[in-house]
């Protein structure tokens, strides 16, 4: 089964990478960009996938998750802001084939950050201010 909505050009290069390497049973590709901020029509920067595929098969969820984003290199360091990923194999998804809703996403730059630095280490870290 594959859906998918319009396909605009990221999207539609996404499908074809995704079912040339995963041969997916099922496939399904959402542009959520219009549930977040700067939104125009046409825009692709938000997606979720819903990928079946046997390939998936004694891959922990980590690795699955990699094989894709490996996939999808060149459009995530080019035209994706967010992604999120449900990666399942057909018998997880015959027993399961709940899809959570994707996070709310923050803009990339919404949540306040401070540099915090340890005693005595000479390092500074990055962390979310409270």
């Amino acid at each position: 089964m594959m859906k998918s909505q319009q396909l605009g050009r990221v999207a539609q290069r996404m499908t074809e990478k995704i079912t040339k390497s995963l041969s997916p049973v099922v496939f399904e590709i959402i542009n959520e960009s219009n549930k977040h901020g700067g939104y125009f029509e046409g825009k692709e920067s938000h997606f979720k996938l819903i990928v079946v595929s046997e390939e998936f098969s004694g891959l922990p969820l980590i690795k699955r998750h990699r094989l894709v984003n490996s996939l999808l290199a060149e459009e995530l360091a080019e035209d994706i802001h967010a992604l999120s990923l449900v990666t399942k194999t057909p018998e997880q998804w015959e027993a399961n084939s709940a899809v959570p809703k994707s996070p709310a996403c923050l803009g990339g730059s919404q949540t306040p950050q401070t540099v915090i630095k340890s005693e005595g280490s000479g390092n500074d870290s990055t962390g979310v201010e409270k």
